[in-house]
């Protein structure tokens, strides 16, 4: 059986932008939970937003191959990171909204 080249590097990119996807998904529960009129939870959003964007920059770069020089070997150590930050905004939302 003969491998073929090509379909590692798909793999891989579809791997990447299903993270991507699943970040989303997290980030749009998080704004959901946001809009309650307090400030606490808008500036957890706030920051939510801003988490996912960075989670954008890096993961997109590793999905299309773009500017992957230097950030190669840091992509999935921030996106392990941003993603446990996005469940302690979560938990914290949630927290929250308790009292």
């Amino acid at each position: 059986m003969s491998r073929d080249p090509g379909l590692q590097p798909e793999r891989t990119r579809l791997a990447w932008r299903r993270t991507l996807l699943a970040v989303t998904a997290v980030l749009v529960l998080e704004l959901r939970l946001a809009f309650t009129g307090r400030v606490f939870d808008a500036l957890l959003a706030g920051l939510a937003v801003a988490v996912w964007l960075g989670v954008l920059t890096v993961d997109w770069r590793r999905a299309t191959g773009v500017g992957l020089r230097g950030a190669g070997r840091w992509s999935i150590p921030l996106t392990a990171l941003a993603t446990a930050g996005l469940a302690l905004l979560g938990v914290l939302h949630v927290l929250s909204g308790l009292r």
